[in-house]
């Protein structure tokens, strides 16, 4: 029986092509496995100060405004949320509990958007009802805002 392969690129009905992952998505992956092969190389070596370190580096090459914005997080998860571990996750800033990413800093930059995103992922324990925010926009902080970051991560850390 011989089986023909079909490309990933499809036509819209616009006429436009589609081919997949963007440009931007491709190399978020391509950042994730790199992630993956450092931490694989460090091994058992690996210690939660090389991980904040990557972090750090990671914050210090955004532009200016996410720069600042992604340096506020940082010190509010180090405050409310000290239990949870910086990563690397897919090329963005992010927090751990027990190895799974809680949350994540994503900043415009990365995906070309006109504002940085703060993101929680399943292991936040935010559950509130039937519905609950995951994400939210980010363009500048305030006293107010860094307040509600603050309790967001103390919940999602619990």
């Amino acid at each position: 029986m011989n089986e023909t392969r079909k490309s990933t690129r499809t036509t819209t009905a616009a006429g436009k092509t589609f081919d997949g992952f963007t440009d931007d998505e491709r190399a978020a992956m391509k950042e994730h496995a790199q992630e993956l092969k450092t931490a694989a190389r460090r091994g058992s070596r690996a210690s939660a100060a090389d991980a904040e370190r990557d972090v750090l580096a990671k914050i210090a090459e955004m532009a200016d405004a996410d720069r600042v914005l992604a340096e506020r997080i940082h010190a509010i998860v180090k405050a409310a949320a000290p239990g949870l571990s910086p990563k690397l996750w897919y090329g963005m800033p992010a927090y751990a509990k027990d190895g799974k990413v809680v949350c994540f800093f994503q900043s415009a930059a990365k995906f070309k958007a006109r504002y940085a995103t703060l993101g929680f992922n399943d292991p936040a324990s935010l559950d509130d009802g039937a519905m609950w925010p995951t994400a939210f926009a980010l363009t500048a902080l305030t006293p107010d805002s860094e307040a509600m970051i603050g309790a967001l991560l103390k919940r999602a850390a619990s």
